[in-house]
């Protein structure tokens, strides 16, 4: 199933699952039984999604067409949001733009930031450039939305803690990443103003098609302005969910509805292709990101 949150003329802020023919709302198609937000829906995803593929075998005639709603992310107000540097194509790509080599400690455990949970965006929404930025990138990501809740969860065992997964624009102000990354503190202000996710998520099952083992066979693409800019494939992945989940929960709970980023792509942004391929993102940018299985993520600059 894939799921979304959504908004009408004149209404909240609704969830629901898309169909062919348009979006049904949950609440409204359960009589209640179901509610009518994405995070109430993973704090007891295990009893809620039993009956919501019922009601999706049932319910033929959606809540709403497409033209009469706004999409947003599909988990808008996550718990936390970390994201992970699991792509190796993506360090050594950027390490080697920015004259730096690659930290061996890099290959010992998987590392992660938390970033800005409350300014999480969804597809089409526009995306304001922070005023002292000028060098505004994309970031192609993959990321999984937890459902479960759990402490030191081992790798192998992860995938019962995974709700489904969705795309990831992990915006980024590269000139202020730059200059905050010489104190040793990591990205703060230079990640701190926008991250899409969307355009909904995508359950675990629909993604079964395209497993090699513990990983996905999905082509990830980039465009800006309409011209592909990056391509890769999560296949690549040095770090899988598993693993990460892993080091996220080691020693801390995590929560339905926190979300793990998957990093970078290699070649999944514009510091790694450089000004020759692509000048940084300025206003009226469109930028669309498109994975096999989830769907398009696109959004603007302004």
């Amino acid at each position: 199933m894939k799921f979304v949150t959504f908004t009408i003329a004149g209404g909240g802020v609704r969830a629901g699952w898309l169909t062919e023919q348009g979006i049904v709302d949950m609440n409204e198609a359960s009589q209640g039984e179901l509610p009518a937000n994405m995070l109430d829906f993973l704090a007891q995803q295990e009893k809620y999604l039993q009956l919501a593929q019922k009601l999706a075998q049932e319910v033929q005639t959606p809540s709403y067409s497409m033209e009469e709603v706004k999409l947003l992310s599909p988990v808008p107000n996550p718990r936390s949001v970390r994201d992970f540097m699991a792509f190796e194509l993506h360090i050594l790509n950027a390490a080697k733009r920015l004259g730096q080599q690659m930290a061996p400690a890099w290959y010992e455990i998987p590392a992660f930031y938390f970033t800005n949970h409350q300014v999480i965006q969804g597809t089409g929404a526009k995306i304001a450039r922070p005023s002292s930025c000028e060098w505004l990138d994309y970031e192609l990501e993959i990321a999984c939305v937890i459902g479960k809740e759990g402490k030191n969860i081992r790798a192998q065992d992860a995938e019962a803690y995974i709700f489904g997964y969705s795309i990831l624009n992990d915006w980024s102000a590269r000139d202020l990443q730059m200059k905050e990354s010489k104190i040793g503190l990591g990205p703060a202000k230079g990640k701190d103003f926008a991250t899409s996710i969307g355009p909904y998520v995508v359950t675990q099952d629909e993604l079964e098609p395209y497993r090699i083992g513990d990983r996905f066979d999905l082509e990830m693409v980039a465009r800006v302005n309409g011209k592909e800019l990056s391509r890769g494939n999560f296949k690549d992945i040095y770090y899988t969910f598993g693993q990460m989940i892993e080091r996220a929960s080691d020693g801390v709970t995590l929560y339905p509805g926190d979300v793990i980023g998957s990093g970078t792509v290699g070649t999944g942004c514009l510091l790694e292709l450089g000004p020759d391929v692509h000048r940084w993102l300025e206003p009226g940018d469109n930028v669309q990101l498109e994975i096999t299985g989830l769907g398009i993520l696109e959004n603007t600059i302004e």
